[in-house]
Parts: C-alpha cells; structure tokens; sequence
C-alpha cells in the first residue's frame, strides 16, 4: 500500500513526532537516577522537617503589602541532605532557602520562568531557613479572601517537603 501526503501534512506529521521525541528524551533525562543511570523511585518520609510545617498569617490587608514568614528546616537523617529544587505554587509567593551560609533564591512558582536546581547543603541534624514572602497585591481585587499556598522542597533524601501557609486577605 502506498500513501502519498501533500506537502503541508508530511511536514505536520515530522515535526510532531520530533516534538514527542524531544519531551521524551526531556523526560528522561531530567528524572532521578541512581549511580547506574536506573530511574530512583522517590517513596517514604522527608527526612527533612519544616518548624512550624503549616503557618497561618491571619487576616491582612491588600494595603499592607508583603508578609514574610521563616521555616526553621531541620535534617534528621544521619547523612547529609541536598535541596536541589525549591518551588511555590503560585506566582503570589517567593521562597529562598539558606543553608550552610550559602542563600538561593528567591524562586516562584514552576512553569512561570526558569527554576534552576540548586545544591544546598544540610548537614546531619542541621537546619537551614526557608524565607517566604507572600503579595497579597499578585492577584489584584480579585484575589481577596481565604488562600492556601505551598512551598515544595525537593531533596537528595525523599519525597519532597511541602511547607504549608494560608492567610486571609481584605482590601
């Protein structure tokens, strides 16, 4: 059986199955790997903590502006621990991490620019200090009353450690 594309269609049809071998290659490459380039299966308990892990600002006004909140992060393991990713989810809130005297950051939300990976360190039983700050003003008049936010820490250890706040915006 012979099909015949016209010109348009064949150079649809190219440039589509490139797109989904470069996501796929993309994928790949940006997931976990052991020391033999096998996949990690991330599972079980951060042995990072976050004091406090959910924070609660209370009710604020749009005119006040910025809040900002430290999370001390602790290492419980025995072994150092790498935080090679720090995120929020959303655009309103800004998070940098301090450890071992070094400052990354600040870092927003994914898919709104560029997070690059970052090493910082946390020795055993070790803390470093995650700063946030949160505009109430992101979001204009229409982002008044009750909001949750999350900042994810993703690390050499386990899963990821979500530290959690929630404030009430006014006008």
């Amino acid at each position: 059986m012979n099909i015949t594309l016209d010109k348009t269609t064949r150079n649809l049809a190219i440039g589509f199955v490139g797109s989904a071998l470069i996501i796929g290659a993309l994928a790949w490459v940006a997931s976990p790997k052991d020391g033999q380039g096998k996949t990690k299966k991330i599972t079980g308990p951060s042995v990072l903590i976050a004091e406090p892990a959910n924070y609660e600002f209370g009710t604020i006004s749009m005119q006040a502006g910025n809040v900002q909140k430290s999370f001390a992060i602790r290492n419980t393991s025995s072994e150092a621990v790498d935080v090679t990713k720090l995120f929020t989810s959303c655009m309103c809130t800004t998070a940098s991490i301090t450890a071992d005297g070094k400052n990354f950051g600040p870092f927003g939300m994914q898919g709104h620019g560029f997070i690059p990976p970052i090493s910082a360190t946390i020795a055993p039983n070790a803390t470093a200090t995650v700063d946030v700050t949160f505009d109430p003003n992101a979001h204009g008049p229409a982002g008044v009353g009750y909001i949750e936010r999350t900042i994810s820490l993703e690390n050499s250890a386990g899963n990821p450690l979500e530290i959690n706040f929630s404030v009430t915006v006014t006008p």
